[in-house]
């Protein structure tokens, strides 16, 4: 897992505000705002933030479902930044994406066997056994019933549709799969089977992943690295364990502090303890100077609003923990806003 699949350097996506008849551009929102990240071949990259920070954007530029304003994406050395529509059709081979909501990803007029067969007709991908017998094999590939190939996408439930997205986006066999929350729409249990789900096709595959959510433990049982955005910036990159161990950015250990700990015996006072962030996510039109985080940052300080923090190595971190931060939080620091959660009987 050294050499890097996907990289991008200032990735920037601003969407234009306009007024007037002749749509006159009077701002922008800033979704995406200047972002460095690499992903690795073969593992799994968890980009997780609150709504609004501008992960699904993310997601969407990695795929060049959407065109970057700034920046570069280099896929497997090639930098596919600004390619045509045909420039980009072999690049849809070995980059797929896995959509939020697995009922209005799939078209209602067409039959699940038309679904999963359209990527294969598209890139005219040779089927030696016929394309409706590909078509099986994904299905049982995905723990679906092969005879379910002339059903239609409301006959199944929402566990079942979103397998068949899962079984569309392997129908090429990608490279690379982004998946933009393919859990949160999900009951729990079907969660896991999912989960479950996509770490047997990694296995079998040998597939990367970019794994877009904002549920930590689901986050925490699948990724081998976790990126942290807020509006717009990557605050903190580092190995899954490190940062779940040791967060060094204030807005992490905040979105840490929510994770649940279902024992609450087990589980130290640390855990227990909540962080409680004051204030609201400032406007990605308007982000604030500096540091994006210091209006809700209690370690926030002069320097903050003036110089924007580079994502660096901090304090005694390894190499790999990069952290966008002046003043990283070190082990055992008392934090501000912490709330103590009720002793248990």
């Amino acid at each position: 897992m050294s050499e890097n699949l996907l990289e991008v350097k200032g990735l920037e996506k601003h969407f234009p505000i306009t007024k007037g008849l002749f749509k006159r551009q009077v701002g922008a929102v800033r979704a995406v705002d200047g972002i460095d990240i690499e992903v690795k071949a073969g593992e799994t990259l968890g980009l997780v933030g609150e709504s609004g920070c501008g992960k699904s954007t993310t997601g969407r530029l990695f795929t060049r479902i959407l065109e970057p304003t700034g920046g570069t994406i280099t896929f497997e050395g090639e930098d596919i930044s600004h390619k045509s529509v045909t420039q980009l059709r072999p690049l849809r081979r070995d980059v797929q994406m896995i959509f939020q909501d697995p009922y209005s990803s799939l078209n209602p007029r067409h039959t699940v066997g038309s679904i999963i067969s359209a990527p294969l007709q598209i890139q005219n991908i040779p089927t030696p056994q016929g394309l409706k017998k590909a078509v099986q094999e994904l299905l049982e590939l995905v723990g679906l019933n092969p005879e379910h190939y002339n059903r239609y996408p409301h006959e199944f439930s929402g566990g079942q549709r979103q397998r068949i997205g899962i079984a569309r986006a392997l129908a090429l066999r990608p490279k690379l799969i982004i998946a933009d929350e393919p859990v949160s729409a999900l009951d729990v249990s079907i969660q896991a089977q999912v989960v479950n789900l996509l770490d047997d096709l990694q296995r079998e595959f040998d597939l990367t992943y970019v794994f877009i959510a904002h549920d930590l433990s689901v986050v925490r049982h699948i990724s081998d690295r976790v990126a942290v955005m807020y509006l717009g910036k990557v605050v903190e990159v580092a190995e899954r364990d490190d940062l779940y161990r040791n967060p060094r950015h204030p807005y992490t250990v905040a979105l840490m502090s929510a994770v649940p700990v279902p024992d609450p015996v087990r589980r130290d006072r640390a855990q227990r303890d909540r962080v409680l962030l004051t204030g609201d996510v400032p406007s990605p039109i308007n982000p604030p100077s500096g540091c994006r985080f210091r209006t809700r940052c209690w370690k926030a300080q002069d320097i903050c609003a003036t110089e924007e923090p580079p994502l660096v190595t901090r304090l005694d971190d390894p190499a790999s923990h990069l952290t966008a931060c002046h003043f990283p939080v070190v082990e055992d620091e008392a934090v501000a806003g912490r709330r103590p959660a009720a002793t248990p009987a």
